[in-house]
């Protein structure tokens, strides 16, 4: 019908789609760039921080560099992010690398789609801005969303203390590779984070795609934490070394180990080890794109399953 085909040019697309996806994503490669040099950063790259936008990965690439996002199957580039390099955290024998976004670009969109689908996306940000990218420029979410080219998942991240407990989702999650860290980028605000940094321990559980709507109802505990472990919506059981409650019908469940933590801008990077890894079964893991990539896919005939 006629609708169908203008819609896209009178009203934007989702920023995000809520996709199923297998653990751990091979559906998009990120290559590092600096100089005549690259890095294979798939595993080794996060978010650090929303406000600013930064990138923290092992590899120092310089002053500045390039992140490039590109699909496996199509071999097409996806989108590009220009980095400058911010500072460098010094953690045990590693280093980590701190990188300021300064632009980027996709191009999972044809021309004049691209350019209008983001004007019509900034100017509804601008006039309805969600409570989760509030604190962001609309110009910063666009970036953010090309970051998320690599389908990010999502975690229910338990914290268990003297006198408090919580449970709640993040994606701005991730290893990095080469050092064998794995960092969080938690919103300073929230209610767990002191905790977090006293006990130096959490647990992470992978969700599968299914429990979507218990594992959004949980956002609620990023400003409120659990009056009783009771509360959660479904059975949770001890983790395997650091005996915190976790989610029983977990995918997997990972036990960190915090050995740094530091405020950049917005958000708490917290920065660990993996301590223990329980795979508990197999199925898709619930993950978050950018709406125009899983548009991309749809062209391709390889769309994501969405939930």
């Amino acid at each position: 019908m006629w609708k169908d085909w203008v819609r896209p040019f009178v009203r934007p697309l989702p920023q995000w789609s809520t996709i199923a996806v297998a653990p751990s994503q091979q559906s998009v490669a990120a290559t590092l760039r600096w100089n005549d040099e690259t890095a294979d950063v798939t595993a080794d790259h996060a978010v650090a921080s929303l406000k600013p936008l930064t990138i923290v990965t092992s590899i120092d690439a310089g002053p500045s560099a390039v992140i490039e996002y590109r699909d496996r199957s199509t071999g097409q580039i996806l989108g590009t992010l220009q980095l400058a390099k911010t500072t460098q955290l010094a953690i045990e024998q590693s280093s980590l690398t701190l990188y300021r976004v300064e632009a980027g670009e996709h191009r999972c969109l044809r021309w004049p789609h691209r350019p209008w689908n983001t004007w019509l996306q900034n100017r509804l940000m601008r006039k309805h801005p969600s409570a989760q990218h509030a604190l962001m420029a609309p110009q910063a979410v666009q970036q953010l969303m090309i970051a998320y080219l690599c389908p990010r998942p999502v975690v229910l991240v338990s914290v268990q203390a003297e006198g408090h407990q919580n449970i709640f989702p993040m994606d701005l999650i991730g290893p990095l590779e080469r050092s064998g860290f794995y960092t969080l980028a938690l919103r300073s605000t929230n209610v767990s984070a002191p905790f977090m940094r006293q006990t130096r321990r959490v647990a992470l559980s992978s969700m599968p795609a299914s429990m979507k709507t218990a594992v959004y109802a949980l956002s609620a505990h990023h400003k409120r934490p659990l009056d009783d472990w009771n509360e959660v919506p479904f059975p949770v059981r001890p983790s395997r070394e650091f005996a915190i409650p976790s989610v029983a019908e977990a995918l997997c469940v990972h036990e960190l180990g915090i050995v740094h933590s530091q405020e950049f801008g917005s958000h708490t990077l917290f920065v660990g080890r993996i301590a223990s890894a329980e795979e508990k079964c197999e199925g898709v893991q619930l993950h978050h794109t950018p709406a125009y990539y899983q548009m991309y896919r749809r062209r391709q005939a390889m769309g994501f399953a969405e939930v």
